[in-house]
């Protein structure tokens, strides 16, 4: 998983290069384990070739927080991994989606 800078452990991301290491830490969360990758997939319709070609649209990133958001216990278990508030996956889907 790629490092959070200590300064937004627990803030907001600030910009959308924070927002998108959260939202590439939260797919590294779901491709790794077992149901949640199923689900995802099953979901979006992509395979992984797909998920490989989107990795860099911030949109795709922020349905990616989507994915998470839509199940709390999924979204708390993240957080908690990574030593977040959960708002911050709000925060950064908010950035990653165009808002500021």
């Amino acid at each position: 998983m790629i490092s959070i800078p200590k300064h937004y452990k627990t803030a907001r991301p600030a910009n959308k290069e924070e927002a998108s290491v959260i939202a590439l830490n939260a797919l590294t969360f779901i491709l790794s384990e077992d149901s949640l990758r199923l689900r995802f997939l099953d979901l979006t319709g992509l395979e992984g070739g797909d998920v490989r070609d989107r990795i860099a649209d911030p949109r795709f990133l922020g349905a990616v927080l989507d994915f998470l958001m839509g199940h709390e216990p999924d979204l708390l278990a993240f957080a908690q991994g990574q030593n977040l508030p959960p708002e911050s996956a709000v925060h950064a889907r908010h950035i990653l989606m165009g808002g500021e």
